[in-house]
Protein backbone atom coordinates (compact mmCIF):
# COMPACT_ATOMS: atom_id res chain seq x y z
CA UNK A 1 0.00 0.00 0.00
CA UNK A 2 1.41 3.36 -1.05
CA UNK A 3 1.92 6.08 1.54
CA UNK A 4 0.05 9.30 0.80
CA UNK A 5 2.55 12.12 1.00
CA UNK A 6 1.48 15.45 2.50
CA UNK A 7 2.08 18.91 1.05
CA UNK A 8 5.06 19.61 3.30
CA UNK A 9 6.78 16.46 2.02
CA UNK A 10 6.53 17.71 -1.59
CA UNK A 11 7.53 21.28 -0.71
CA UNK A 12 10.71 19.99 0.92
CA UNK A 13 11.43 17.16 -1.56
CA UNK A 14 10.98 19.36 -4.64
CA UNK A 15 12.57 22.45 -2.99
CA UNK A 16 9.54 24.63 -3.65
CA UNK A 17 9.45 28.28 -2.60
CA UNK A 18 6.66 30.84 -2.23
CA UNK A 19 5.06 32.00 -5.48
CA UNK A 20 3.84 35.57 -6.08
CA UNK A 21 0.40 34.26 -7.19
CA UNK A 22 0.05 32.05 -4.08
CA UNK A 23 1.21 28.51 -3.35
CA UNK A 24 4.72 27.17 -3.86
CA UNK A 25 6.77 26.50 -6.97
CA UNK A 26 10.16 25.79 -8.52
CA UNK A 27 11.26 26.22 -12.09
CA UNK A 28 12.62 22.89 -13.33
CA UNK A 29 13.25 23.63 -17.00
CA UNK A 30 14.15 26.62 -19.15
CA UNK A 31 15.12 25.90 -22.73
CA UNK A 32 18.53 27.20 -23.70
CA UNK A 33 17.13 27.95 -27.16
CA UNK A 34 15.38 31.23 -27.78
CA UNK A 35 12.92 32.54 -30.32
CA UNK A 36 13.64 35.97 -31.81
CA UNK A 37 10.93 38.67 -31.69
CA UNK A 38 10.43 38.55 -35.49
CA UNK A 39 9.23 34.95 -35.14
CA UNK A 40 6.86 35.76 -32.26
CA UNK A 41 3.53 37.58 -32.11
CA UNK A 42 3.96 41.38 -31.91
CA UNK A 43 3.19 41.33 -28.16
CA UNK A 44 6.66 39.90 -27.43
CA UNK A 45 9.21 42.76 -27.63
CA UNK A 46 12.28 40.61 -26.89
CA UNK A 47 13.52 37.05 -27.44
CA UNK A 48 11.87 34.32 -25.35
CA UNK A 49 13.05 30.87 -24.37
CA UNK A 50 11.25 28.23 -26.42
CA UNK A 51 9.71 26.66 -23.30
CA UNK A 52 9.78 26.69 -19.49
CA UNK A 53 8.35 24.35 -16.88
CA UNK A 54 7.61 24.53 -13.15
CA UNK A 55 6.30 22.40 -10.30
CA UNK A 56 3.42 24.15 -8.54
CA UNK A 57 1.66 23.21 -5.30
CA UNK A 58 -1.45 24.72 -3.72
CA UNK A 59 -2.82 23.85 -0.30
CA UNK A 60 -6.54 23.91 0.52
CA UNK A 61 -6.35 27.36 2.13
CA UNK A 62 -4.44 28.91 -0.78
CA UNK A 63 -5.25 30.03 -4.30
CA UNK A 64 -3.37 31.14 -7.35
CA UNK A 65 -4.69 34.66 -7.97
CA UNK A 66 -6.10 35.72 -11.32
CA UNK A 67 -3.33 36.64 -13.72
CA UNK A 68 -2.52 36.37 -17.39
CA UNK A 69 0.50 35.79 -19.55
CA UNK A 70 1.24 36.20 -23.25
CA UNK A 71 1.85 32.47 -23.86
CA UNK A 72 -0.18 29.29 -23.77
CA UNK A 73 0.20 27.42 -20.48
CA UNK A 74 -0.25 23.67 -20.25
CA UNK A 75 -1.10 22.38 -16.76
CA UNK A 76 -0.25 18.79 -15.76
CA UNK A 77 -1.67 16.96 -12.72
CA UNK A 78 0.86 15.00 -10.66
CA UNK A 79 -0.37 14.17 -7.17
CA UNK A 80 -2.80 15.02 -4.40
CA UNK A 81 -6.37 16.21 -4.77
CA UNK A 82 -8.14 17.69 -7.80
CA UNK A 83 -7.39 21.26 -8.79
CA UNK A 84 -9.79 23.67 -10.47
CA UNK A 85 -8.24 26.08 -12.98
CA UNK A 86 -10.60 28.94 -13.83
CA UNK A 87 -10.08 30.56 -17.23
CA UNK A 88 -11.80 33.78 -18.34
CA UNK A 89 -11.39 34.32 -22.07
CA UNK A 90 -11.44 37.72 -23.76
CA UNK A 91 -15.17 37.37 -24.56
CA UNK A 92 -15.92 36.83 -20.84
CA UNK A 93 -16.70 33.12 -21.11
CA UNK A 94 -15.61 31.06 -18.12
CA UNK A 95 -14.11 27.58 -18.38
CA UNK A 96 -13.47 25.49 -15.28
CA UNK A 97 -10.73 22.98 -15.99
CA UNK A 98 -10.69 20.13 -13.47
CA UNK A 99 -7.27 18.53 -13.09
CA UNK A 100 -6.97 15.18 -11.32
CA UNK A 101 -6.49 11.48 -11.83
CA UNK A 102 -10.10 10.26 -11.93
CA UNK A 103 -11.59 10.53 -15.42
CA UNK A 104 -14.86 9.01 -14.15
CA UNK A 105 -15.27 12.21 -12.08
CA UNK A 106 -14.61 14.51 -15.03
CA UNK A 107 -10.96 15.05 -14.13
CA UNK A 108 -8.17 15.44 -16.68
CA UNK A 109 -4.42 14.97 -16.44
CA UNK A 110 -3.81 18.10 -18.52
CA UNK A 111 -5.44 21.33 -19.61
CA UNK A 112 -4.32 24.33 -21.61
CA UNK A 113 -4.99 27.96 -20.73
CA UNK A 114 -4.87 30.09 -23.86
CA UNK A 115 -2.45 32.98 -24.16
CA UNK A 116 -4.03 36.20 -22.90
CA UNK A 117 -6.80 34.55 -20.86
CA UNK A 118 -7.16 35.50 -17.21
CA UNK A 119 -6.77 32.45 -14.97
CA UNK A 120 -6.65 31.40 -11.35
CA UNK A 121 -6.74 28.10 -9.49
CA UNK A 122 -7.56 26.47 -6.18
CA UNK A 123 -7.85 23.00 -4.72
CA UNK A 124 -11.30 21.51 -5.30
CA UNK A 125 -13.53 21.82 -2.22
CA UNK A 126 -12.81 19.05 0.28
CA UNK A 127 -9.25 18.52 -0.94
CA UNK A 128 -6.03 18.97 1.02
CA UNK A 129 -3.52 19.98 -1.68
CA UNK A 130 -2.68 19.64 -5.36
CA UNK A 131 0.73 19.12 -6.95
CA UNK A 132 0.79 20.09 -10.61
CA UNK A 133 3.20 21.26 -13.26
CA UNK A 134 2.94 24.11 -15.74
CA UNK A 135 4.68 24.25 -19.11
CA UNK A 136 4.75 27.58 -20.94
CA UNK A 137 5.58 28.13 -24.62
CA UNK A 138 7.04 30.53 -25.61
CA UNK A 139 8.76 30.32 -22.23
CA UNK A 140 7.63 32.26 -19.19
CA UNK A 141 9.11 35.69 -18.58
CA UNK A 142 7.92 38.02 -15.80
CA UNK A 143 7.75 40.80 -18.42
CA UNK A 144 4.77 38.88 -19.87
CA UNK A 145 2.99 38.46 -16.49
CA UNK A 146 0.10 40.61 -15.28
CA UNK A 147 -1.54 40.12 -11.88
CA UNK A 148 -5.22 41.10 -11.98
CA UNK A 149 -6.58 44.19 -10.30
CA UNK A 150 -9.81 43.05 -8.58
CA UNK A 151 -11.85 46.15 -9.36
CA UNK A 152 -10.74 46.52 -12.98
CA UNK A 153 -11.24 42.83 -13.79
CA UNK A 154 -14.68 42.81 -12.14
CA UNK A 155 -15.72 45.84 -14.18
CA UNK A 156 -14.51 44.16 -17.36
CA UNK A 157 -16.25 40.84 -16.55
CA UNK A 158 -19.19 41.61 -14.22
CA UNK A 159 -20.71 38.14 -14.68
CA UNK A 160 -17.58 36.72 -12.99
CA UNK A 161 -17.32 39.36 -10.22
CA UNK A 162 -17.91 36.95 -7.31
CA UNK A 163 -15.25 34.53 -8.54
CA UNK A 164 -12.85 37.39 -9.24
CA UNK A 165 -13.40 38.74 -5.69
CA UNK A 166 -12.64 35.29 -4.24
CA UNK A 167 -9.51 34.75 -6.34
CA UNK A 168 -7.72 38.10 -6.32
CA UNK A 169 -5.77 39.93 -3.66
CA UNK A 170 -6.49 43.48 -2.57
CA UNK A 171 -3.88 46.18 -2.84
Amino acid sequence: MAIRRNAEYWIKKLQLTEHVEGGAFREVYRSAWQVVPAALPHTFPAPRNISTSIYFLLKQDQFSAFHRIKSDECWHFYYGDPLVVYEIEADGSLTEHLLGNDPDQGQHFQCVVKAGSWFASRVKAGGDYSLVGCTVAPGFDFADFELADRRALSLQYPAQAALIAALTREG
